[in-house]
């Protein structure tokens, strides 16, 4: 028996999608304050990315064993064709491997707050990509406005006090960037997969594989992680856990509705990770640039999606 549920309106349902997405939402969220502690607890310093890529490598092992065993649990096939899993390993090569080498070490030279914002322009990216791949989500007038008040968003909060200096820099807000239009272009194909493969299956094997090779890249490089202890082994079954969770029901509610209409959830990612941020890390939260950059942020998504309805079937 499934340990999720296996009619497919249930993804679709208004109030579900909501949550479902919300929680996701709040679990990527508190992923900036946890990776950031992380490097405290485990001793990595900001210019050690070996130790880092060792860091996301056991993360994201675990979390695709976890949910391989949910799905074996659910009595799911695990096995696929050589084709197959040269596709899976494909998505977990780039939405795991490339997207968290980007987003590791840009959010060692970025503050979390700061970077929660920033990558929002993954929304903004996704809306472009499918413009070009699916018939039905076409630009508008104002998908394109959106595109364009988030953008100055995302500018607004990388000025210092004054806009007088503009701070940006490749390795820290740079790589954040790049690894949001990553995770958006490997969505897109993800969804395209999960048609075909389960979506627990699909996410696990793809976070194992990309796990993986973060895990072997780091330690070829001469990475390691130290410092285990209570504390920081829970951390990191908190963040195997929120990997688990969220990406598997992430790819559930994007193989059934629209790009467009799942990715308007992702305005709660910066807000989450803004606040928690300044909760947890002890970051500056009211400064004025961070206001007006959630404020521009959000709105720009809002109208990129105003015009996206939930569906009851894949598009």
């Amino acid at each position: 028996m499934s340990l999720l549920p296996t009619n497919p309106s249930v993804f679709t349902h208004r109030k579900v999608v909501f949550l479902l997405a919300s929680l996701c939402c709040l679990l990527w969220g508190s992923a900036y304050p946890a990776i950031k502690n992380g490097y405290a607890l485990f001793g990595i310093a900001a210019d050690d990315i070996p130790s880092k890529l060792v860091f996301a490598g056991y993360r994201f092992i675990f979390a695709g064993l976890v949910l391989l065993l949910i799905a074996a649990l659910g009595k799911k096939t695990l096995r696929m064709d050589r084709r197959t899993m040269g596709q899976v390993s494909l998505l977990g090569l780039t939405q795991t491997s490339l997207q968290y080498l980007f987003f590791y070490i840009g959010l060692a030279y970025a503050t979390g707050v700061k970077s929660s914002i920033m990558n929002a322009t993954g929304t903004f990216f996704s809306v472009l990509l499918a413009h070009f791949i699916y018939k039905n989500d076409r630009l508008s007038f104002n998908k394109v406005l959106g595109c364009v008040v988030g953008f100055i968003g995302v500018m607004v909060v990388n000025f210092s006090d004054g806009l007088l200096r503009f701070e940006f820099t490749l390795l820290g807000e740079g790589f954040i960037v790049i690894a949001a239009l990553v995770l958006s272009a490997a969505s897109i194909y993800g969804k395209k997969l999960s048609q075909r493969v389960d979506a627990v299956v699909l996410t696990g094997y793809q976070l194992a594989i990309g796990g993986a090779v973060l895990l072997l890249i780091g330690i070829a490089a001469s990475g390691t992680l130290t410092g285990f202890t209570f504390k920081s082994s829970a951390l990191m079954v908190y963040l195997v856990v929120l990997s688990s969770a969220a990406f598997s029901l992430w790819t559930i509610l994007l193989k059934y509705n629209r790009v467009s209409m799942i990715t308007a959830f992702n305005f709660m990612i910066p807000v989450f990770g803004t606040a928690l941020s300044a909760l947890f890390l002890d970051e500056s939260f009211l400064e004025w640039k961070n206001g007006v950059a959630l404020l521009l942020v959000c709105y720009g998504i809002w109208l990129v999606t105003r015009e996206e309805k939930p569906t009851t079937a894949p598009p």
